[in-house]
């Protein structure tokens, strides 16, 4: 496993514990055995992974944290070393297109993949034919 997966791994269920206990200073809904409840697991387990003793769960229990935790789910993949089953298909669907894509947005600044962001979405931009 790569280094940087093993520390975006490291880094998630810190930030779960760290989001729960934000949002537990508003409200003492916000307890391990109450967000545990809410999204389906064992408080035991929710504790574990919050104190990295165990792995980030699959998908579909990130997604339920993130709904529960107000957080991006889509972030909160990415910091378990995933991405979601339908950016995969998508992805999947153009192989070549997409590599080749995601190899020149990385070493592009973030202002840059904001505006090619915000063109798409605007529909600001036109396909050119050869």
């Amino acid at each position: 496993m790569c280094s940087i997966y093993y520390t975006l791994m490291k880094g998630f269920g810190t930030h779960i514990r760290k989001v729960r206990l934000k949002l537990g200073e508003q409200s003492r809904d916000w307890s391990l055995r109450t967000v545990a409840g809410l999204v389906g697991l064992e408080p035991s387990y929710l504790s574990k992974i919050e104190r990295e003793i165990e792995p980030p769960p699959g998908e579909d229990t990130i997604i339920r944290l993130a709904h529960t935790l107000n957080e991006d789910a889509d972030v909160l993949l990415a910091m378990a070393g995933k991405v979601s089953s339908d950016l995969r298909a998508i992805i999947c669907k153009r192989p070549k297109l997409f590599s080749n894509l995601l190899r020149q947005l990385k070493s592009m600044p973030d202002h840059a993949i904001l505006r090619i962001a915000r063109d798409v979405t605007d529909g600001d931009w036109e396909i050119q034919e050869k």
